[in-house]
């Protein structure tokens, strides 16, 4: 599992590095031409756009949202903005409805949508949403989660590829993280997803036109999306599951790296964790779901069928989890304890260095944190593996959908961040994560054999491992979070 994961590093530093330095920019791969307003056919050039914005329970962040939708630049009798409202609280339903109609009386076309129930959740919503008449006249949907804040020349930017060619069925742009900087926690989750971002994305749209829909930051051509089958709420990574079966109806995707569209991260580990369930569970499962559609597809090439099951699925969404916590927290504190077990250096020390170091290139400005966002990707290994196995063999909480907590104040630019956290700081998490705290005991035991025994004294750095496996076991963040 470590050289699959060496070779798939390595490959994909190649790619983006061939593609940064002789890739042609997306203007030059493809058809790019601006609008240009036309007062005489009133703008009638421009093609009809759905602005989606599924939310629920949204207090914080639910005007902002709105805001920044209802200001994308484009004109009026072009496009709809559709606030679909999922939330059971009637305060916040109302506080919403009320934001949508001052918008609507500054003359914005907003719709706002309610459903009696929350069945499928967001790709419930998404799919109610596209079965209300109006919908009928737009080309293009843009989906926007609640704590997505567009710039206003999103659709500007977007629009024209998919306008100028007919093969292209999804546009994503980039997220860019406003509160990253905000505890140590944040630095680690923009140290994960920078790579996703910076590579595995550019990867996939340079080389295959095919990448994992985001969710949210994207515009689809519905034609695409009808095509594939609408939305299904299958697994909880609709997006993905999207993506994949327009993937195999032969459409193309486009990623732009330099369009970036600003979003919250989690700012609490219990919103983390629930969030790494959907995000590891969902591809597992999906996996499971679509694998045989993958392989018997005749519309795609062998070399992408290849890509997608193995790459894409395989290595990324499976075998990255397993390994890390099976190999790293697992097999190797055993050398100490079991002499019989032997890993050969380049397995224990070279292959994850170089790793490591890839995973870390997009971010540059996080690499002193490294040792750091080891330990916490270690650690969050085993909550990662556990969802990759339930998604695997569609065990209890394989459809388990809990809506990541936002705090808002970081998409204000508010600097004081603590106001919203102080009561996070020194907190007891609601219950104690079982397995954490035995594989915490498990590398004690080791470290204590390995400095009454052992000869190969690691006992410190797995004394240490398991100091952060204790934090993650007991739901204790104020390690993570900023001290004012």
């Amino acid at each position: 599992m470590s050289l699959m994961m060496f070779v798939e590093r390595v490959y994909m530093g190649i790619v983006i590095c061939l593609v940064k330095l002789f890739g042609k920019k997306p203007e030059k791969r493809y058809k790019y031409e601006t609008f240009k307003e036309d007062v005489e056919l009133g703008n009638s050039n421009y093609p009809m756009v759905l602005i989606q914005v599924p939310m629920y329970n949204e207090r914080e962040v639910y005007q902002l949202s709105i805001g920044a939708a209802c200001g994308l630049s484009w004109p009026s009798h072009r496009i709809i903005v559709q606030i679909l409202d999922d939330s059971t609280d009637p305060t916040i339903k109302e506080l919403v409805q009320v934001e949508c109609l001052r918008w609507r009386s500054k003359g914005v076309n907003i719709k706002y949508e309610v459903r009696d129930n929350r069945n499928g959740y967001k790709a419930g919503a998404l799919k109610e949403g596209m079965k209300h008449s109006y919908v009928k006249q737009c080309d293009y949907v843009a989906i926007f989660d609640a704590d997505f804040q567009p710039q206003p020349d999103f659709l500007c930017q977007t629009i024209p590829f998919l306008v100028n060619n007919s093969e292209i069925g999804l546009v994503q742009a980039r997220w860019k993280f406003v509160n990253a900087d905000e505890c140590l926690m944040t630095r680690m989750q923009e140290m994960s997803l920078d790579y996703h971002f910076t590579v595995e994305q550019e990867v996939g749209s340079s080389t295959y036109a095919f990448f994992g829909f985001n969710g949210t930051a994207g515009v689809w051509r519905i034609s695409a999306l009808n095509e594939a089958g609408g939305w299904k709420d299958r697994t909880t990574v609709e997006d993905m599951d999207l993506a994949v079966r327009a993937s195999l109806k032969g459409w193309k995707f486009l990623y732009l790296s330099n369009l970036q569209v600003k979003n919250e991260l989690p700012s609490t580990l219990k919103a983390y964790r629930y969030q790494q369930h959907r995000w590891t569970c969902g591809p597992a499962n999906l996996f499971r779901k679509m694998i045989r559609e993958i392989i018997t597809n005749k519309k795609v090439s062998l070399s992408k069928k290849i890509y997608v099951v193995y790459s894409f699925f395989f290595v990324r969404k499976i075998v990255a989890h397993i390994n890390t916590f099976v190999f790293y927290c697992i097999v190797l504190p055993a050398t100490v304890v079991l002499p019989e077990v032997v890993v050969p250096k380049w397995g224990a020390v070279y292959i994850p260095s170089i790793i490591t170091l890839l995973n870390a290139v997009g971010t540059p400005r996080s690499l002193h944190l490294l040792v750091f966002w080891i330990l916490f990707e270690n650690t969050m290994s085993l909550h990662r593996t556990k969802a990759t196995i339930i998604g695997l063999l569609e065990a209890s909480r394989v459809n388990e959908w809990i809506v990541t907590e936002k705090l808002g104040d970081a998409l204000k630019g508010n600097k004081a961040i603590g106001k919203g956290l102080k009561k996070f700081r020194v907190r007891i998490g609601d219950r104690i994560h079982m397995l954490e705290l035995l594989v915490g005991f498990y590398l004690i035991f080791c470290g204590c054999y390995d400095l009454m025994y052992g000869k190969n004294h690691f006992f410190i750095f797995l004394y240490i491992q398991a100091f952060a496996f204790f934090i993650m076991a007991f739901g204790y963040i104020g390690i993570f979070l900023p001290n004012s």
